[in-house]
């Protein structure tokens, strides 16, 4: 039965709709997003293990830090076993992390939660978080944009269905909690069900995409599609690099500082939120936005968050990546700057400006995996992305320690006003600016990089084979009229000559 992961078990027969594979990649992704919702449980197990904030914190720490890990570790692992394994050992690890955290909890342990959520979870996270991307795109070539932000887009909207599921499970498991109070606090009892419950629930879930995944045959192209439209476009390259030689190239590093500083610029809203909004309009000490209000701010926040995953990553096919990345970082640094002069006016303009800002914030997660398309061909795509992620990784660390640093000199929590922000805020001005400056120094890769091209007459390589590229549309160097000619004259002369270039 293990046998039907295989890779050459999922090949799509002829006629397969490629339509199936967002919904396969989306199920995997809506799951794993959940991760961005430990808040809502996270006073509970504060209370259960008589923890800190910080003891408790580490948990997402952990995961998320493995998340880098893993996915820059597994790339290739994933790349050679093909995207059905690869969901599988996701599904395997993220349902398994909450079944073990589950046994912590049940039994007082707080080491079994950090190892289970924490370390395995985390696995699941970065395995399943890179697993559908380069399938997505041999399937998208046209439009990888579009594909990778659909799927992409369910890890932001993952903690969207996360949040009130969570809070109803554990009101259904503990009558004492009050799942419309963010002070309640639900009993040892509830957390326990609740972890196995999202372990089974989701293992489940991630199991449709397991089934329905599959990679497109060789020679496969969408109707219609001519890769020489792909070719004309900038910094788009019809070659391909492996993800050994990809980070050894000064634009694989330099879009790492693309993305570092993305991410950096964004998180430190993200994780600040709330009480964010309460300080920028704290007249005298009283707030005149309500705890709810701000609760319904980090919703919207979240919205945009996972709408800006799919809108401007679609909106790269059409303006090209690092235009798109230009809209990012330097739209960003005015927004920042609006956001610290004139953020505390009003309300509405405060929600507007935080609102764009976190929507660029997922676009740039949304738009990698199609920006190394390009850069890099559709080889090894998934692994050169799991690697890319430590910047996310690094970024988790950099964006909180940089906003609470500030905001710790500033004064005490609940004391704070907007102008307690404005340093903070123009230091991330600067981190965007560094990340603008980055992007416009992305050069397509030197020819020594690429992958050695097959000959114009050579066989297509067995799509079976684990360690063999599936070839698409774009795989290999796009053969030409120039290389056909010649190929046909050293036939007609009988004189072997290299078709390759």
């Amino acid at each position: 039965m293990m046998s039907a992961l295989d890779h050459q078990h999922t090949v799509a027969p002829p006629g397969y709709s490629r339509w199936l594979i967002p919904p396969a990649a989306l199920s995997v992704h809506l799951c794993i997003g959940q991760a961005y919702a430990t808040s809502v449980y996270k006073n509970s197990l504060i209370a259960h293990f008589d923890a800190s904030q910080t003891a408790i914190g580490v948990i997402f720490s952990i995961a998320i830090v493995m998340l880098g890990l893993s996915a820059a570790l597994g790339g290739t692992w994933v790349e050679s076993n093909g995207p059905r394994k690869a969901m599988f050992v996701s599904a395997s690890f993220w349902g398994a992390g909450f079944l073990v955290g589950a046994l912590g909890i049940a039994t007082g342990q707080l080491w079994l939660v950090y190892l289970g959520y924490g370390f395995l979870g985390g696995i699941g996270l970065g395995i399943g978080y890179i697993s559908p991307v380069s399938t997505l795109i041999k399937w998208f070539p046209d439009r990888p944009g579009l594909a990778t932000g659909l799927a992409i887009m369910g890890f932001g909207g993952g903690a969207m269905l996360a949040s009130p599921l969570s809070r109803q499970l554990l009101s259904l498991y503990d009558s004492g909690y009050d799942p419309a109070n963010s002070a309640s606090v639900a009993s040892g009892g509830a957390l326990v069900g609740l972890f196995v419950t999202l372990g089974v629930g989701y293992f489940a879930i991630m199991m449709f995409g397991v089934v329905n995944v599959r990679v497109p045959a060789p020679g496969w192209r969408p109707a219609g599609f001519d890769p020489g439209t792909v070719a004309a476009k900038p910094l788009v390259t019809t070659a391909n690099v492996s993800a050994a030689n990809a980070i050894r190239t000064r634009s694989f590093w330099l879009l790492w500082i693309v993305l570092f500083c993305n991410v950096t610029a964004g998180i430190g809203i993200l994780e600040q939120a709330s009480p964010m909004i309460q300080d920028f309009f704290r007249d005298g000490g009283t707030s005149s936005v309500t705890i709810a209000a701000a609760g319904g701010f980090v919703g919207l926040l979240s919205l945009f968050n996972m709408a800006g995953r799919f809108a401007w990553s679609s909106t790269s096919d059409i303006i090209g990546r690092r235009p798109i990345y230009m809209v990012y970082l330097g739209v960003g640094m005015v927004l920042y700057a609006l956001l610290a002069l004139v953020g505390s006016t009003a309300t509405a303009l405060f929600v507007l400006l935080a609102c764009v800002i976190l929507s660029f914030y997922g676009g740039g997660f949304a738009t990698v995996p199609a920006y190394l398309r390009d850069l890099f061909g559709t080889y090894q795509v998934g692994a050169i992305h799991g690697r890319l992620l430590t910047a996310w990784s690094a970024a988790g660390i950099a964006g909180p320690l940089i906003i609470n640093g500030f905001l710790d000199a500033q004064g005490r929590p609940g004391t704070l006003t907007a102008s307690a922000y404005r340093p903070a805020l123009f230091t991330m001005v600067g981190v965007l600016a560094i990340g603008f400056a980055a992007n416009l120094l992305i050069r397509p890769v030197p020819d020594r990089f690429h992958e050695p091209a097959r000959p114009a007459d050579a066989p297509v390589p067995d799509a079976t084979a684990p360690d063999a590229p599936l070839p698409d549309a774009t795989d290999g160097k796009r053969s030409d009229t120039r290389n056909t000619a010649a190929a046909t004259a050293a036939e007609a002369t009988g004189t072997e000559r290299s078709t390759t270039r």
